[in-house]
């Protein structure tokens, strides 16, 4: 199920974005911190070049029927579809942020959450999860079975190609506090609780989940998915990690 478009706080800003009004993406955080994303939503928009170098490399693995999962304007999108020439289905929450993806070509595009995915069996090779979108799984029993959902939904030697956040690699105290206070309430330390602002507009509290390479590889285990492939940065907390299928 879409969001509605009154709270809709991220298709607001993608929208302006594209229609040539200039804004900023705000995060709240449940303990009051309030982070001013950098570069975006430009980075929404950005071509192959304009990527991070991690994500460069791991788009090299995505192969056939593709599921870009929280597609937003359609950048890894427009990619596959124009370069690779895969055919691909783009779902995000985002009413608005689809209707940018549409107008940019995106040819196949639905309103639909991750958490509510439900496809046939086998009808994608690869899922894509780029953008930090391996968050999505938002907590660790969510994660379990979403990965589980996508076993059965995809093909026999299915990849999964996703970005994510290493929390660790990080000196700021504020996050430090903040995964102190997550572990101490039995949650994973990367586990945020967040919400999106853009001008009026205010969006949903989620969860939104940060792991490192070694708790990805921790999570997946019993689900019938195995990290194969990490690409990390030389520069900064993002990696990307190509997960594949494994027989049951």
């Amino acid at each position: 199920m879409g969001r509605r478009t009154d709270t809709d706080a991220y298709g607001h800003e993608v929208w302006d974005y594209y229609t040539g009004r200039r804004g900023r993406e705000t995060i709240e955080r449940e303990d009051g911190l309030i982070d001013p994303s950098e570069g975006l939503p430009a980075g929404y928009f950005g071509s192959l070049k304009d990527w991070d170098p991690v994500e460069r490399k791991g788009i090299a693995f995505v192969k056939g029927r593709v599921l870009d999962v929280g597609c937003g304007p359609g950048r890894v999108a427009l990619y596959l579809q124009r370069h690779k020439k895969l055919r691909v289905l783009g779902i995000d929450s985002s009413p608005l942020a689809l209707k940018v993806a549409r107008a940019r070509g995106v040819k196949r595009t639905r309103l639909l959450a991750f958490e509510d995915i439900d496809f046939a069996p086998g009808s994608f090779d690869t899922v894509v999860m780029y953008g930090n979108n391996f968050g999505l799984f938002g907590n660790r029993s969510k994660a379990k079975r979403l990965l589980k959902k996508l076993h059965v939904m995809t093909s026999a030697d299915a990849v999964l190609a996703c970005s994510s956040v290493d929390p660790y690699k990080t000196d700021n105290p504020d996050h430090l506090r903040y995964q102190r206070w997550n572990r101490a309430r039995g949650r994973m330390a990367g586990q945020a609780r967040i919400r999106a602002r853009y001008r009026v507009w205010v969006g949903p509290w989620f969860d939104y989940l940060l792991v490192s390479p070694q708790e990805m590889k921790a999570l997946v285990s019993g689900t019938g998915w195995k990290v194969e492939w990490v690409v990390v940065s030389e520069e900064g907390p993002l990696y990307v990690g190509v997960l594949r299928k494994e027989a049951w």
